[in-house]
């Protein structure tokens, strides 16, 4: 496939990601050349791996790879080297062991962009998040027009971590006049190109069909496809109407408990045990005294949040049915093979 493009080579930072893996077959399928950053060049095979399995082994075999970490200034302007566009999709996720999730997601986010616009790259695409876009009452859906405040708590460091790495993302761009977009996906779905065993947001998937939990939370969420956001990402780099833009990538809101129903409903053999009842919120609150995960969802107890997407699909962003995004989900994680296409 082509591109419109004269060969342009992307950088995607945090190579092994869940999304990054998508944004990668992506590009490839495209005909982009690929560059992606790894924190040890042992993880390369791990990268081409995982891809080629959707963007053929050929392809996969022209991935470059440069090695950087986002708390160390070594290998950025390297990783730059010859490049005309950057996905900065790495960032730290909750639960990382040891990580102090503000402070890596900030200093990640101004090497990367210091270096994109050292290197005169011709367009940025940072990887945000719909929490960044606040939320009104719960009648209104958030849009691309609000920003979200920190609250500065340890139990909201990660949404804390997005927030600021955006805002530091759009002053940096603006000091240096680099032209930049976000992609603000929600709560991410869909099967995974690298290994299915890795905790993310699937795990809410996995946790079901393991039957590892006896009954669901009264919370729910946003549910995007991973494959789409990876597609606005590219949008997001070549429309030219996407500079200087935010654009949030979201499907339509699911409780816990409706998500174990399609498993239930839709995957009869692998999903006969999937618990359906709600967990009492008194519970969850009891729980989230000595639980980092409920500590995390106490808040979004029976609370639905709207987001509004029609600014993506004016890019031509049409993202896939989310009950679909759910059963292909879920399928990838009990398969024996490779993840589904």
């Amino acid at each position: 496939m082509t591109h419109g493009d004269d060969g342009g080579t992307v950088l995607v930072t945090g190579g092994t990601g869940y999304l990054a893996s998508w944004v990668i077959a992506g590009l490839l399928q495209r005909g982009y050349r690929v560059r992606t950053t790894v924190r040890s060049i042992g993880k390369a095979e791990q990268v081409r791996e995982a891809v080629s399995g959707h963007a053929g082994q050929e392809a996969a075999g022209g991935i470059t790879f440069a090695v950087a970490d986002l708390l160390g200034d070594e290998g950025w302007d390297r990783a730059f080297e010859g490049a005309h566009y950057v996905m900065h999709t790495a960032s730290p996720m909750p639960f990382d062991s040891g990580v102090d999730l503000v402070k890596t997601a900030r200093e990640g986010t101004r090497r990367v962009l210091g270096a994109a616009a050292r290197a005169g790259v011709k367009r940025a695409v940072l990887t945000s998040s719909g929490i960044t876009a606040g939320a009104g009452d719960s009648g209104t859906p958030a849009t691309e027009t609000t920003f979200a405040e920190p609250s500065g708590t340890p139990q909201r460091a990660y949404p804390d971590s997005k927030i600021l790495a955006e805002r530091d993302a759009w002053e940096l761009a603006g000091a240096a006049g680099l032209e930049l977009s976000a992609v603000l996906p929600t709560f991410m779905q869909g099967p995974p190109l690298g290994p299915r065993n890795r905790a993310g947001t699937t795990d809410v998937i996995r946790r079901l069909l393991a039957r590892e939990i006896p009954a669901v939370p009264n919370i729910g969420w946003n549910v995007v496809d991973v494959r789409d956001v990876a597609e606005l990402h590219i949008l997001a780099m070549t429309s030219p109407a996407a500079a200087g833009q935010r654009f949030l990538a979201s499907g339509s809101f699911l409780w816990y408990r409706d998500i174990a129903r399609i498993l239930r409903d839709r995957l009869p053999g692998a999903a006969t045990e999937v618990p359906t009842r709600t967990m009492p919120d008194i519970i969850v609150k009891l729980l989230a005294r000595v639980n980092p995960q409920m500590a995390m969802v106490r808040s979004e107890l029976g609370r639905k949040r709207l987001v509004d997407s029609s600014k993506a699909r004016t890019l031509g962003w049409q993202p896939r049915p989310t009950e679909q995004t759910i059963i292909d989900t879920a399928t990838a994680l009990t398969a024996k093979d490779s993840p589904g296409k």
